[in-house]
C-alpha cells in the first residue's frame, strides 16, 4: 500500500470521528490503568460494569490497596481471570506508592515494570493518559492492519512497528482508536461490514467483493 492510500484511509477515519476516545470509563490515569489491566481477554462493556462500582469504593492506589486482593475480587469477579488480575492490581498499587508517589508513571520502562502491564497496556496508557503517539496492537488492530494492507505483519510487534513507520505523523495520536473502533464495529473478524465500510475502495481485502457482494 502506498503512502497516498494510507493518508486517504486515515483522512476518512478522522473525518468520520475527529475526536475518538477509549470506550473504557475512567477519570484519572490510575483508573485507566486499572481498567486496561482488567480488559485483558474481557470486553470494555464488562469492565465498565465492574469498575462503576469499584471506583466508588476505591479510586486511588491507597484506597485500592486497602481493599486487598480479596476485597478487590468481590468487585471484579464477573471478569475473566479476576483472581490473577486482582493480585496484579494490588501489587501494582503497592509499587505505585513505593516508587512513584502514588502516581502512574509516564514512561514505558516504568509502566512495564508494574505487574500485569505488558507492552500493549503500556502503549494504551501512554497514548490515552499522556497523549503519546503510541499504537497499542490488539486483536482488532492486528486484523485490520493485515486485512486492509495498511501495515501487514506476522505478529503484533511487527504490526506495531510498521504502523509507527507508515502512519503519517498527523494521524498517530489517534490511530490506535480509529483502528480499534473500525475493527470492533466494521472490519469484524467473522463477517466484516464491507458494504458500509468508508474505506472499502482503499482496502486490499481480496474477499470483500466475493463475500459481501
Amino acid at each position: 500500500m502506498n503512502p497516498d492510500r494510507r493518508h486517504a484511509i486515515f483522512s476518512r477515519l478522522r473525518a468520520a470521528n475527529p475526536h475518538p476516545a477509549s470506550e473504557l470509563e475512567y477519570r484519572s490515569p490510575f483508573e485507566l490503568l486499572v481498567a486496561v489491566v482488567l480488559s485483558a481477554q474481557a470486553t470494555d462493556k464488562s469492565v465498565n460494569l465492574a469498575t462503576r462500582e469499584l471506583f466508588k469504593a476505591a479510586r486511588t492506589p491507597q484506597t485500592m490497596l486497602a481493599l486487598g486482593a480479596a476485597g478487590l475480587e468481590r468487585y471484579i469477579k464477573s471478569i475473566g481471570l479476576y483472581r490473577t488480575k486482582a493480585k496484579n492490581i494490588i501489587a501494582t498499587c503497592r509499587l505505585l506508592l513505593e516508587r512513584h508517589g502514588g502516581e502512574v508513571p509516564a514512561t514505558r520502562e516504568a509502566l512495564e515494570q508494574l505487574p500485569g502491564v505488558g507492552r500493549k497496556t503500556a502503549n494504551v496508557i501512554l497514548n490515552v493518559a499522556f497523549s503519546e503517539p503510541t499504537i497499542a496492537v490488539d486483536t482488532h488492530i492486528f486484523r485490520v492492519a493485515n486485512r486492509t494492507g495498511i501495515a501487514p505483519g506476522k505478529d503484533v510487534l511487527a504490526v506495531e512497528q510498521k504502523l509507527l513507520k507508515f502512519v503519517p505523523d498527523e494521524f498517530k495520536r489517534h490511530a490506535h482508536h480509529w483502528l480499534i473502533l473500525h475493527g470492533r464495529y466494521v472490519c469484524k473478524a467473522r463477517k466484516p461490514e464491507c458494504p458500509t465500510c468508508l474505506i472499502r475502495d482503499l482496502c486490499d481485502y481480496s474477499h470483500k467483493s466475493k463475500d459481501e457482494g
